[in-house]
C-alpha cells in the first residue's frame, strides 16, 4: 500500500549519532561510578530517552545518578555534534523523492527538542524538518518501547497509525512502532537484522529506502 506519513527516527536514521553518543555515555556512566562498555551501551539504551539510563541504573544499583547528570551528558554530546556529526549516508535522497512524491514524512525521536535540532542544524538537515515535522518523547512523557511518542506523531500529522510506516534502528523503536499498530522497515547498518524482531521490512543501505516505498506503494 501506499503509506500517508513516514516516521523517522533521529539518531542513527537521519543522523550518524549513536556511535558518538553511546561511546560518550559509556564514558560519562563509567566515570561517575557505573561501569559501562561502548558494547553495553548499544544494547541497553540505544534508541531510548534519557529516562531509561537513569531507571536502568537505579534498578541495578539502587544509586541515582548526579542531578546535572543529563546537563553534563548533552553538553559533551552537543560539543561533539558540531565538531564530527554528519547525515546518515543516502538519507538527503530519500528526504529529495518523499518531497518531490508529496509523502508527508515527520521525525519522531527519543531525544529532546534541542537534541534534534543541534544535530539537524549541524548536519544541514533542518532545511528538510520544520516545528510542525518534529516530535520528541519530551512530548509524550514515555520513551520508546512504548507507542506513546509514535501515536503522538501521528496524531498531529493527521494520519491514522496503520497509514503510517516507521523507519527505526533499534530495537526498542521497532517495538514501539509494533505496539503502535504501524508497519516499521528496521534499519540494519548498525543493528544485526536478529535484533530487530517484529520489523516489517529490513534493509541495510539507506539510499535503498526510498525505492523500498515506492514498491510498498505498488504493491
Amino acid at each position: 500500500m501506499r503509506y500517508d506519513l513516514v516516521i523517522f527516527d533521529n539518531d542513527g536514521v537521519l543522523v550518524d549519532s549513536e556511535p558518538i553518543s553511546n561511546r560518550l555515555l559509556a564514558a560519562y556512566l563509567t566515570e561517575v561510578g557505573h561501569p559501562t562498555s561502548y558494547e553495553d551501551s548499544l544494547r541497553d539504551y540505544m534508541g531510548a530517552a534519557m529516562h531509561r539510563v537513569h531507571d536502568l541504573i537505579r534498578e541495578r544499583t539502587g544509586r541515582r545518578l548526579p542531578e546535572d547528570f543529563d546537563d553534563v551528558f548533552h553538553g559533551r554530546v552537543f560539543a561533539a555534534f558540531e565538531q564530527d556529526l554528519e547525515p546518515v549516508d543516502g538519507v538527503v535522497g530519500v528526504l529529495e523523492k518523499l518531497t518531490a512524491d508529496g509523502v508527508p514524512y515527520c521525525v519522531a525521536s527519543s531525544g529532546s527538542h534541542e537534541r534534534i535540532r543541534v544535530g539537524h542544524r549541524t548536519t544541514g538537515l533542518d532545511r528538510w524538518f520544520d516545528d510542525r515535522r518534529i516530535f520528541s518523547s519530551e512530548d509524550v512523557g514515555r520513551g520508546k518501547p512504548a507507542p506513546d511518542l509514535f501515536l503522538h506523531a501521528a496524531e498531529r500529522m493527521g494520519v491514522a497509525p496503520e497509514r503510517c510506516v516507521v523507519v527505526e534502528d533499534s530495537p526498542l523503536g521497532v517495538q514501539a512502532a509494533v505496539a503502535a499498530g504501524m508497519d516499521v522497515y528496521g534499519f540494519t547498518a548498525m543493528t544485526p537484522a536478529g535484533k530487530l524482531t517484529g520489523a516489517t521490512r529490513l534493509f541495510s543501505r539507506m539510499e535503498d529506502l526510498a525505492g523500498l516505498l515506492t514498491g510498498a506503494a505498488r504493491a
